[in-house]
């Protein structure tokens, strides 16, 4: 089968099977080899790598992701694709086409059955409306992951790697850096896409943390905390935890408990570090 990270090839494919982009399911497929290989490298694919890859399209990253792994589980939620994907995958024996919305997908049972329970590798090339759905979907069901490299909008990608006090910095930063390091790999134009996006993109490697990045003793309360305290940004932090109807703290508590922390009582989420939130909803569940 042709190279589809071509864009002739990919063309030739989309003309033979009369196929039409579905806005719904935010689609843009890559034909940039380069960036094609970038994305291998990054997520450091080897011969003995299971990998699930999300969001497949007509095959362009399984393609080279079957050259290089042991096994490939494709989840594509557009039952328009299957057909294609089984003819452009059609010489490799080592995947699995499942036509699934991902956010269904029993992921610990398909890391079980396939790659004994040990941690998966996940690729994805990402529509904009899905991403933190699905990220958090990986995170929270405390599915075996090794590492995520996934391609999303560039400022996705950037609120990831956020640092506290910075106007990208929000729940998404403190959620994703919870649970892994961020690092941006490569920076993806328009023209790398067909058809081209309307704004940048950026492929990013999350690497699963070996052990949490912080200690805390209710993680639900924690995000709680979070969500309340970047609902309204331009709140303190106190008035945010006080309007949170998931927050059943007092004023008084949250004051008394920044002051032991040595923080001001008119301080905003955005400036508190992960190890503040935690230390915040630790200190307040006493």
């Amino acid at each position: 089968m042709a190279d589809l990270g071509k864009p002739q090839n990919t063309i030739a494919v989309l003309q033979k099977y009369h196929f039409n982009f579905q806005k719904k399911f935010g689609q843009n497929f890559l034909i940039d080899a380069r960036v094609l290989e970038k994305i291998i490298q990054a997520a450091e694919i080897t011969a003995e790598d299971f990998v699930l890859e999300i969001g497949p399209g007509i095959g362009t990253m399984t393609q080279y992701l079957c050259e290089n792994a042991r096994e490939v589980a494709a989840v594509e939620i557009d039952r328009n694709l299957i057909p294609i994907l089984e003819d452009t995958l059609q010489k490799y024996d080592n995947v699995e086409i499942i036509n699934e919305d991902i956010l269904k997908v029993d992921i610990n049972r398909l890391a079980q059955e396939k790659n004994n329970g040990k941690p998966v590798k996940v690729v994805a090339n990402l529509p904009y409306y899905i991403t933190t759905p699905i990220i958090m979907k990986l995170f929270e069901s405390h599915v075996p992951v090794d590492s995520i490299t996934i391609m999303v909008q560039k400022e996705v990608a950037e609120r990831m790697q956020a640092e506290p006090g910075s106007k990208e910095y929000g729940a998404l930063s403190l959620a994703v850096q919870y649970y892994a390091e961020p690092s941006i790999v490569a920076n993806v134009p328009p023209n790398c896409f067909i058809p081209r996006p309307k704004v940048g993109s950026a492929v990013i490697r999350l690497s699963s943390h070996r052990e949490k990045a912080v200690q805390v003793e209710d993680e639900r309360l924690m995000f709680a905390f979070i969500r309340a305290s970047f609902n309204q940004r331009r709140k303190t932090l106190v008035n945010g935890l006080n309007n949170s109807p998931e927050v059943s703290v007092s004023k008084e508590e949250v004051v008394k408990v920044l002051e032991q922390m040595g923080l001001s009582s008119d301080i905003r989420g955005e400036k508190l570090s992960l190890e503040q939130f935690a230390e915040l909803s630790n200190k307040l569940m006493q």
